[in-house]
């Protein structure tokens, strides 16, 4: 109902004093260029939920739990009281009672949990970055000093695999049984 929104309290107040004082709604209606049902509406909800009417709801999006939904319509289904009057009681737009209230005859239970919007991710999401324990982290740090420590003894073994090349090529093969003059 964002008819509510878009008015100020002080008009909104007006409005309502006039048509409890007597006016009738199709006057309201042209005097102030809002549609007749919406003046009904803001009566309507006056008579149930008080001045409270009156406060502005924060712009943010509620959100509900799947037991609060269940809740609020086995309350509707088991009192005898309209839409509006569990809304008043709850809290809610009795619009929003309406939507659970088809969700749930059309999908049962699964359809007043909640579900993601929009279009989906053609792409699958990055999963976050593994992060390791201090436990781990030491079990890490442990490797990575050996990993290193085989490196140097890998280098030296092919440091020295290097020379003894070059000392062949320089010197050639040494024959045990020949003897030098």
């Amino acid at each position: 109902m964002l008819f509510l929104t878009k008015y100020s309290p002080e008009l909104k107040a007006q409005i309502i004093n006039e048509r409890l004082t007597g006016v009738g709604t199709i006057e309201l209606a042209e005097k102030y260029h809002i549609p007749a049902r919406y003046i009904d509406k803001m009566v309507q909800r006056y008579r149930l939920r008080g001045w409270s009417v009156f406060r502005s709801r924060s712009h943010t999006k509620r959100t509900f739990t799947l037991e609060f939904k269940v809740t609020v319509l086995n309350y509707y289904q088991t009192h005898d009281e309209s839409l509006a009057e569990v809304g008043a009681k709850f809290d809610l737009l009795d619009s929003q009672i309406a939507t659970w209230q088809a969700a749930f005859k059309r999908a049962g239970i699964e359809g007043l949990k909640p579900h993601r919007k929009g279009r989906p991710a053609k792409m699958p999401r990055k999963s976050k970055k593994y992060r390791s324990t201090p436990r781990e982290k030491t079990e890490l740090e442990r490797l990575k000093a050996e990993l290193a420590k085989k490196n140097e003894e890998l280098k030296d073994v092919k440091m020295e695999r290097d020379i003894l090349k070059k000392s062949l090529a320089l010197f050639g093969p040494l024959n045990p049984g020949k003897k030098l003059k």
